[in-house]
């Protein structure tokens, strides 16, 4: 009986040490890359070179009539913008020189 208590306590100690926190470690975008990549949009957008965010917002949601826009995350050199349509996931990627949409999936 104190073995069996002995190993549930054991067992019980390691699950609670993997943790979210150890999950993140592995994360395929991690922070400070995607820190880096916003100092560069805004450099970008600050000297010309990329359109400002609220305008790329203006060009590229009123082309997604129906879906409800969520949120845009910067991924490298594209915003991938993310909309909603009957409970379906629609990634929308936009070129922030031009403005144009380069590539979708979900749709």
């Amino acid at each position: 009986m104190r073995i069996e208590k002995t190993l549930l306590a054991a067992i019980g100690a390691a699950l609670m040490t993997a943790s979210p926190a150890a999950a993140s470690s592995v994360d395929l975008y991690p922070q400070e890359v995607q820190d880096r990549d916003q100092d560069r949009a805004y450099n970008s957008a600050r000297n010309g070179e990329a359109m400002p965010l609220p305008e790329l917002k203006q060009r590229v949601i009123p082309r997604m009539p129906g879906y409800k826009y969520l949120n845009v995350e910067l991924r490298g050199d594209l915003y991938r913008f993310k909309f909603v349509r009957d409970g379906r996931l629609v990634w929308v990627d936009v070129d922030p020189r031009t403005g144009r949409i380069v590539g979708s999936s979900g749709r």
